[in-house]
């Protein structure tokens, strides 16, 4: 087996690690995977969908669900929209988390100007970090081997909406 991003394992021949080889993988609600598709539906109670333009949940509650959809309508409850800045961090997020590092040149070809103000702080993050868990080389950002296990925190230090505090979910070593 292959170690793939932060938590998981495939066998060489499956389509997981070959996307990680490749530098394709992807990062979603659900895990790693190959699939390249910008949207993800989420179908039932309390699910997540992604689309370009955002993020929408469903209602939590099983009974409240059933009533919405039972009722002909959609079960969302709440979205979000994605900022420019958000398209950004989610990509440079997603890559670290995937790969342990991106790319200078791809940041800015992809998202201009955008990517430029994030690329001069991607700088002052590898710059300052008393770890120096994220190198510059100059051409690409990434995370040194050994730093690889507190991926997620790395990762946070691109995230504008994390606050630290109590973790509700998983959280890094």
């Amino acid at each position: 087996y292959e170690a793939i991003g932060l938590d998981h394992f495939a066998k060489p021949d499956d389509a997981l690690a070959i996307a990680a080889r490749a530098g394709v993988l992807h990062r979603n609600f659900q895990g790693y995977t190959e699939d390249r598709c910008p949207t993800l539906i989420g179908l039932g109670p309390s699910s997540i969908g992604r689309f370009r333009q955002g993020y929408v949940q469903n209602m939590a509650s099983t009974a409240g669900y059933g009533r919405m959809v039972a009722d002909g309508g959609l079960a969302a409850v709440r979205g979000v929209a994605l900022s420019d800045d958000d398209r950004v961090r989610g990509w440079i997020i997603e890559r670290l988390m995937c790969d342990f590092a991106f790319s200078a040149v791809d940041l800015v070809e992809r998202f201009g100007k955008a990517g430029e103000q994030l690329l001069h702080r991607s700088r002052s993050i590898a710059l300052h970090d008393p770890a120096r868990a994220l190198e510059f080389d100059g051409d690409s950002f990434l995370v040194r081997t050994e730093s690889r296990p507190f991926i997620r925190t790395i990762a946070a230090k691109f995230d504008t909406y994390f606050k630290g505090g109590t973790a509700r979910h998983s959280v890094a070593v």
